[in-house]
């Protein structure tokens, strides 16, 4: 037997006897493939548990602002009520307030007694 390629036609044996050589190497490229099949194999699960994370922990984020904006519009709602009730006692309060009314309105420091008079009793 020679150790010439198989010519057209015939079949080529791994680990045929004539090319003991042949079949070491090819058992090697087979064991690399099934390494190199395997460690791509645990780096695509590694990359999927990562992003299954990542959109846990951005859901999580997602939820987390959702809450702090329901919670801010209910503030919004209680202050605007809150400027709407004060803004209606100032303007009850500038329809007898006699600092408002004063003839000397321009005089910077106001005395106390004017000042008293204009606070709730």
């Amino acid at each position: 037997l020679s150790h010439a390629a198989p010519a057209a036609g015939q079949v080529f044996l791994k680990g045929c006897a004539a090319f003991p050589h042949l079949a070491d190497s090819s058992h090697e490229e087979e064991d690399r493939k099934v390494r190199r099949r395997e460690k791509n194999r645990v780096a695509a699960q590694r990359s999927r548990k990562k992003q299954t994370q990542k959109a846990d922990k951005l859901h999580e984020e997602y939820e987390s602002l959702e809450q702090e904006n329901t919670s801010l519009k209910r503030e919004i709602g209680k202050l605007t009520d809150e400027m709407k009730h004060l803004s209606e006692v100032l303007k009850d309060h500038e329809k007898i307030c006699p600092l408002l009314h004063c003839s000397m309105n321009f005089v910077t420091v106001p005395r106390p007694d004017a000042l008293t008079s204009c606070l709730p009793r």
